[in-house]
């Protein structure tokens, strides 16, 4: 099988295509063929080592001291099951499925994956493409878990800062469509349509306008980018409202927890409450391109990668 490696930290060139032992399942293990998968923010982080200061020694003993441990990328995925261990029972040969593979040492990158039954792992919405079922796991699963932390209620009003990226065009739309909040999504001018065209009832321009200054308290506060300072953030919280950050919410460290946020989201999808943004797809050839896009920092939604087409 072909997988898309990378043996050393750097650029997007790192990046390349070779070929690789195509793996088998064990007996509790099903075989994806992998029709597609992203180019999310942690990929670009772990290829190119980006990490805080702070965070130096845990990333290098986890990702790799001298050399990345896990070779390759990819953190989420879709397919169909090509085989199953003999163990198996909650899924078939031929089942069309989407997957999360961060605790599996991720993998998403190549043209097959073995993924436990019980990992995080379902079904995929008939009426979702292979990329977009890919694109809606991390994403939407970071934002349904930060989301659930503030006990949002109906009627309120929640402001998403970043409201164009992977999370949080995801925020926007399950706020709106599942909690039924009052949406007020800050992002660019170029982004703005984007965030009211997913159900955003109020739009910010962060270039023109200071969102301290704005005149509204809001019932939930979420940084879905990781910029939004809390102590900026509470200049325009309620004092009973809740601050949450992409990076220190979503924080899941049970498998049964992340299989059943995983459901929700499919069940979302099914009611059409929630549908992943595509900013791009590339063909899996084209790797080291999809990784510079993602680099420039400037990605609406999410960028998808066809590796079986």
């Amino acid at each position: 099988m072909r997988g898309i490696v990378y043996e050393k930290y750097g650029a997007p060139e790192v990046l390349h295509i070779k070929e690789l032992r195509k793996p088998t399942p064990k007996q509790s293990e099903v075989l994806i063929k992998v029709y597609t998968t992203t180019v999310t923010k942690g990929d670009v982080r772990m290829r190119s080592f980006s990490v805080p200061p702070f965070q130096w020694l845990f990333a290098r003993m986890y990702l790799g001291m001298l050399k990345p441990k896990r070779s390759i990328l990819g953190m989420e995925l879709a397919g169909e099951i090509e085989e199953v261990g003999e163990h198996v029972t909650k899924f078939k040969v031929g089942d069309m499925v989407f997957a999360s593979t961060f605790e599996v040492d991720f993998g998403g990158y190549a043209e097959y994956k073995c993924i436990p039954e019980d990992g995080v792992l379902a079904l995929k919405p008939d009426k979702l493409s292979f990329g977009e079922a890919a694109a809606s796991v991390g994403a939407g699963m970071s934002a349904i878990r930060c989301l659930q932390k503030s006990n949002i209620q109906k009627g309120q009003e929640v402001l998403i800062y970043g409201a164009s990226g992977a999370v949080g065009s995801s925020a926007v739309q399950i706020a709106t469509n599942h909690y039924g909040s009052i949406v007020t999504a800050v992002c660019s001018k170029k982004n703005l349509e984007l965030a009211k065209s997913l159900g955003a009832e109020h739009i910010v321009d962060y270039t023109k306008q200071d969102i301290t200054q704005l005149n509204k308290k809001y019932d939930v506060i979420f940084d879905a980018v990781d910029k939004l300072p809390k102590s900026k953030a509470k200049k325009v919280l309620k004092k009973t409202g809740v601050y949450l950050n992409v990076h220190k919410d979503t924080n899941s460290s049970y498998s049964k927890t992340r299989v059943e946020e995983l459901l929700k989201i499919r069940k979302l999808m099914v009611e059409d409450k929630f549908k992943p943004y595509i900013d791009r797809v590339y063909p899996m050839e084209e790797i080291v391109e999809a990784h510079r896009y993602v680099d420039l920092g400037h990605k609406k939604g999410n960028v998808v990668i066809e590796i079986l087409r």
